[in-house]
């Protein structure tokens, strides 16, 4: 913590500069940092002047039951709020704290997979809500019958990747099927990716003559202005063959800008991955290859429950969990796999 009030007085000596707001970009920058800061000192400090207040009371409670059924009461919250600096404290990998980038695909199973990506998309849309994050939809294709085929969306809120990173895998689905008119069981899967959104001061190099830009129409909702110009943007990077796409805003501009902050963050995860590979292979460790992993299962029938197969977390209020009430699942995430 000294740390961190260090820094937080090195910020404030520099915004007593004279021309401190000259450089928008950087006193922004500085300003989310210092946020940042307060938001992990504060409730700490604020945490340990409530221990010290509680410990006097409780000498001068006596035997006052009234006085120590509010002792406990307060001691509960507190205990909530020690519990959510810890899950904090464990968000410390280097981009924790950006943006995030999450992607949502059908995997086979037509009408049935497709629906079930759009109950993982509004479950996603609700936490996100719930949390204080701004959801962008940055591409969506529909399905042919119903739901979604794929959907990518950029969440920006505080800690956004660091709750977030552990959604990462394959989800299952178990449910009688509203378009089976045998009312059959149905297990469907849809498969969540998730990318820290990268910085602009993180290199990453695109070459010009490596991408091909095509321009089209817009599909699907966003208004007659959308659907009736060639504002969408679709951007290969042919050295690797990654694809990303917006057309979700009006401007061709700004959809090309969208895709290529997309299109910055999957380079970067791709280097990353290459830079694990070679080291796994050079001190022959195996890792761990969370996409592709069936990572969570939401039975419906033959009985209601929600369970995460790495930390072995459970529940049995399914509908909790679909209007966003991730909690639970992202924080048992932390704890068992916390950054190193």
């Amino acid at each position: 913590m000294s740390q961190k009030t260090e820094q937080i007085k090195s910020i404030q000596e520099q915004m007593n500069q004279p021309h401190f707001w000259d450089d928008s970009a950087n006193s922004n920058k500085l300003m989310q940092e210092m946020k940042y800061l307060k938001g992990c000192i504060e409730p700490f400090e604020d945490s340990v002047a409530k221990i010290d207040d509680l410990k006097e009371l409780t000498q001068m409670s006596e035997d006052d039951a009234e006085m120590l059924g509010q002792i406990q009461t307060d001691l509960d919250a507190l205990e909530e709020q020690v519990d959510a600096l810890e899950i904090r404290s464990v968000l410390a990998g280097p981009f924790d704290r950006n943006n995030v980038i999450l992607s949502i695909n059908a995997g086979a199973g037509g009408t049935e997979s497709c629906d079930w990506s759009n109950m993982l998309l509004r479950m996603y849309m609700r936490w996100a809500e719930q949390n204080g994050a701004t959801v962008k939809t940055v591409d969506i294709l529909a399905g042919e019958e119903a739901g979604i085929k794929s959907v990518t969306l950029s969440i920006e809120g505080e800690m956004a990747y660091g709750y977030l990173k552990g959604e990462k895998g394959v989800h299952r689905l178990v449910r009688i099927s509203p378009f089976d008119s045998n009312k059959r069981r149905h297990t469907s899967f849809a498969s969540v990716d998730v990318i820290p959104e990268i910085e602009d001061d993180i290199e990453v190099e695109i070459n010009d003559d490596d991408l091909r830009i095509d321009i089209f129409r817009s599909s699907g909702p966003g208004g007659q202005s959308v659907n009736t110009t060639d504002s969408a943007v679709r951007i290969t990077h042919m050295p690797t063959g990654i694809v990303v796409q917006c057309q979700n805003e009006r401007s061709q501009l700004s959809n090309k800008q969208t895709a290529m902050r997309v299109l910055r963050a999957r380079l970067y995860e791709l280097k990353q991955k290459e830079q694990e590979e070679r080291m796994a292979k050079e001190y022959g460790q195996k890792q761990k290859i969370e996409w592709g992993s069936q990572i969570r299962s939401y039975v419906m029938h033959p009985y209601s429950m929600v369970k995460d197969h790495r930390t072995d977390t459970e529940t049995g209020n399914v509908a909790k969990v679909m209007d966003g009430g991730l909690e639970p699942f992202i924080e048992a995430f932390l704890r068992w796999r916390p950054e190193k």
